[in-house]
């Protein structure tokens, strides 16, 4: 690739990388989305990806926070929804 076309490459791969972060994806589905809808190696992904984590620090540590308190927020309403399902006297009629 030209240098001019590997900056485009990167680019796009920036670009896509900003779309999995609009879906709330991890680095590693990312990896896997773009490797399987846009044929983009997860080597050349995980690479933009930590090249934007060392440029944005504060914006993933964030996002990673957000993403973890979501993840126990999701696992506290399964629990909830078994807990229901489980004890037919909680169950609302």
């Amino acid at each position: 690739m030209e240098n001019s076309s590997s900056a485009s490459y990167i680019h796009l791969v920036h670009r896509l990388i900003e779309e999995c972060i609009l879906f709330n994806m991890s680095r590693e589905e990312c990896m896997e989305a773009l490797s399987k809808h846009a044929n983009i190696q997860p080597v050349i992904t995980s690479t933009v990806w930590k090249e934007l984590e060392k440029e944005n620090k504060e914006f993933f540590e964030a996002y990673s926070n957000s993403r973890a308190q979501r993840a126990a927020s999701e696992q506290d309403t399964r629990q909830m929804i078994r807990d229901i399902l489980s004890d037919p006297s909680k169950q609302r009629v």
